[in-house]
């Protein structure tokens, strides 16, 4: 089994494997938590054709796709966007966000790989903070990695779930 992480942008295939992702990831973190109709106006709204092409070709945003032997497996984004923990409010910050990976490919190091490299992406900082479901199972991946949960309670972005801060 082969590991690669690639930096992704909005050619047609990169646009092709985000879309497939972003949609089963989606529908495998969040069915069980909410209503499908639900999951699925998340997904039109965050995850459409023009959305993503926009996302990716924002300054604000990378974009890296785990692939497992060729295939796409997981994904995150790497952004300036997004409601800021205070504690981060005078420092120079970035976000992981949407880390996700499928299913079938939990436990087999595409985690992991995923993580250590969006955090070489984000060494030039002072900070990294993820906002994840409480419940996310990889909480605990990013704690290993030296991420701190912080006491406050919020939302997960645009959905009606509590989430925690991690910062590193």
């Amino acid at each position: 089994m082969k590991i690669i992480i690639k930096f992704t942008i909005a050619t047609e295939e990169g646009l092709a494997a985000l879309l497939t992702l972003t949609h089963a990831i989606a529908i495998e973190k969040f069915s069980k938590l909410l209503e499908l109709s639900f999951v699925e106006k998340y997904i039109h709204e965050n995850f459409s054709d023009s959305n993503l092409v926009e996302e990716l070709n924002s300054m604000s945003n990378q974009w890296l796709i785990a692939y497992v032997d060729n295939i796409p497996a997981g994904f995150v984004q790497i952004t300036s966007k997004g409601v800021r923990p205070s504690s981060l409010d005078r420092k120079r910050a970035i976000r992981i966000a949407n880390f996700g990976i499928l299913k079938k490919y939990f436990n087999l190091g595409v985690e992991e790989a995923l993580l250590e490299k969006s955090l070489a992406v984000c060494r030039p900082y002072e900070a990294v903070w993820i906002n994840e479901y409480i419940q996310n199972p990889f909480i605990r991946l990013f704690e290993s990695k030296g991420f701190v949960k912080q006491s406050e309670i919020n939302q997960l972005d645009e959905l009606p779930l509590n989430a925690v801060y991690l910062i590193a």
